[in-house]
């Protein structure tokens, strides 16, 4: 089967520990409970050049690539993931920062680095809605990528 469903793909989060640019523990919690859409956000810059030993047609080369998720659902306070994305909405600096990892829909590969938290939403919406809980995941260099290595 070669299309996987969404759900199948892990966004997992931990707290950052200043000064450690790679996670210290396996402690991930999964960003998913009440999570309806996870979006790839990611920005690219180009540079395009016409070279002298071709045709005078610009090149395009990326120059840089900067990951990024948008996450969409409902607020529950309860959830872990989403309690230590929530206590970071009034923070600045390193109080922005955790660790990022996502897991493919087909688990075989994973990606993992320091990421900013922006654009936080834990609770807001219309009286008779439920909370809304939003927030953008921005890798602040390209995560490594490694194979996901099965359990005992």
């Amino acid at each position: 089967m070669g299309r996987k469903k969404n759900a199948l793909r892990g966004h997992f989060v931990q707290a950052y520990v200043p000064g450690a640019d790679t996670p210290v523990t396996d402690d991930w919690v999964e960003l998913a409970k009440l999570i309806s859409a996870i979006n790839d956000d990611t920005q690219e810059e180009t540079e395009d050049t016409a070279w002298y030993d071709g045709d005078g047609t610009p090149e395009t080369s990326v120059t840089s690539v900067a990951g990024a998720y948008g996450v969409e659902g409902q607020y529950d306070p309860t959830d872990e993931a989403q309690q230590l994305i929530a206590d970071m909405k009034y923070k600045t600096g390193d109080g922005r920062k955790i660790y990022h990892k996502i897991v493919s829909s087909d688990g075989t590969k994973q990606w993992v680095g320091r990421a900013t938290v922006t654009a936080i939403v834990a609770g807001s919406g219309d009286a008779s809605a439920y909370e809304a809980f939003s927030c953008n995941i921005r890798f602040d260099s390209i995560p490594e990528e490694t194979a996901v290595t099965p359990g005992p």
